[in-house]
């Protein structure tokens, strides 16, 4: 008798942890994943710290080879695979080698869609052109980087606002290539609130990025098939190079076509197993739908620790064992520049439609004892229930020494703390970390009083 096997479509966090995960509960699981790209495994935060220069060599964004799989974990990781066809009724995907230009099937037991997000690319005049990017794959970054080391680009456009446009206009700045950035939003980051926004917008700024917030790009000018600016209905931006950071979407093409249940922004539905409706088919990773805790409402967010965490449940699930996950504050952090950027739970423009009672409180205070070297400006931003008291959520703007503060934020998100109790923690100090009362402390003690 044949051994059980579970096929795994995709090859990145939540698909290989889910994979190394299922075999460490069973040893006798055949195991296939298939990557339509070049990688599996592989670091794909690490993309714009790659672009800039700072992560030197690309081998280092390589977590492990489809050998190391096969070798160490009896995992057969086929890259340049495309799954074109889940067939349920049959228990077969159908894969396409793009290597070897052929068509193939494979039987499954147990399947997980793992199929990660996309690039937004909206559909503008000219955006077909060349020297216009994404940057979501390790090909993009190898791209991109190519072109900044041998052609040199001296103005780079970057139309979107999001983490990803803030990320690589550092990395850009780096090379020293004039850069601005074109964003729809009035402020850069929607995921924190305006008035933190408008923090990390005069950080770019004083970093030398030129900003056009509150304008769409509306297309692109070409010269020669090649683009040669951005244009919005206010300004036209010469481009020797443009870079596409619109925002991320499910890549949940393959469970629409099979008639599973798609939920916000066309994720596909799961329980806290990660089993879709369909019996033997998982899902799990950027693809999915999960819960926001604060909420318990329906909540998309792409980030790797969600994902590999989904995995993990999902390939521990489909060994035969019993794991959930719940739910995620959306917890992120990142930088750009001397400026470090957090937040978790929710924000004051989820909060418009007045379904719970808050209050808000922001203190400006410091990283670190004034009197330090180090000390730097920083911002926190705390939002509560009124009435309970219950923190809903945090956001973190400063300068070095400041984000890693939105763990404390999460911890207590996770313990449903008050904001009593946050005044109340029992925070180190020493000159060199923090200022006798923390910043949290602050904000905190703060907004006790509108509670």
């Amino acid at each position: 008798m044949s051994a059980e096997r579970l096929v795994i479509v995709g090859g990145d966090a939540a698909a290989m942890t889910a994979a190394s995960q299922a075999r460490r509960e069973r040893a006798g699981l055949e195991i296939i994943a298939l990557e339509k790209g070049n990688y599996v495994s592989y670091a794909a935060c690490g993309i714009p710290y790659y672009v800039g220069g700072v992560i030197k060599d690309f081998d280092e964004l390589l977590i492990r080879k489809p050998e190391e799989f096969r070798q160490k974990q009896n995992i057969e990781a086929r890259i340049r695979h495309e799954v074109l066809h889940i067939r349920p009724d049959e228990g077969t995907v159908v894969i396409r080698d793009l290597e070897g230009n052929r068509e193939y099937e494979e039987s499954y037991d147990q399947l997980l869609i793992a199929t990660g997000a996309k690039a937004v690319w909206p559909p503008l005049p000219g955006i077909d052109a060349e020297g216009i990017y994404s940057v979501l794959s390790l090909d993009d970054a190898k791209a991109l980087r190519k072109v900044l080391e041998h052609d040199r680009p001296a103005r780079v456009v970057i139309v979107g606002g999001g983490y990803i446009g803030l990320e690589l206009a550092e990395a850009f700045r780096l090379w020293d290539v004039d850069v601005s950035i074109v964003g729809r939003a009035p402020e850069l980051l929607r995921s924190i609130d305006p008035d933190m926004g408008a923090l990390v917008s005069a950080a770019l700024t004083k970093m030398g990025v030129h900003l056009h917030l509150g304008e769409a790009a509306s297309g692109f000018e070409v010269s020669s098939g090649r683009v040669s600016a951005v244009v919005t209905p206010e300004r036209t931006l010469p481009a020797d190079l443009v870079l596409v950071g619109a925002g991320m979407q499910p890549n949940s093409d393959l469970a629409k076509e099979i008639g599973l249940p798609l939920g916000v922004k066309d994720t596909i539905k799961v329980d806290d197993h990660m089993r879709t409706p369909i019996q033997n088919i998982w899902a799990a990773g950027d693809c999915v739908e999960t819960v926001q805790l604060i909420t318990g409402e329906p909540y998309w967010v792409s980030l790797a620790a969600v994902a590999s965490k989904q995995g993990r449940v999902a390939g521990t699930n489909i060994a035969g064992g019993d794991a959930f996950f719940p739910g995620t504050f959306g917890t992120t952090i990142t930088k750009a520049g001397p400026i470090e950027i957090a937040r978790t739970g929710i924000q004051e423009t989820d909060l418009s439609d007045g379904r719970i009672p808050y209050a808000t409180a922001r203190a400006d205070a410091r990283t670190c004892a004034r009197y330090y070297p180090t000390s730097e400006p920083l911002s926190i931003k705390l939002i509560a229930e009124v009435g309970s008291g219950r923190l809903l959520g945090g956001q973190i703007v400063g300068g070095a020494g400041s984000a890693m503060r939105i763990n404390i934020l999460s911890t207590a998100l996770q313990a449903r703390m008050t904001i009593d109790q946050v005044a109340s923690l029992d925070l180190a100090y020493a000159p060199p970390f923090s200022t006798t009362w923390d910043p949290v402390l602050l904000v905190a003690r703060d907004l006790c009083t509108k509670c």
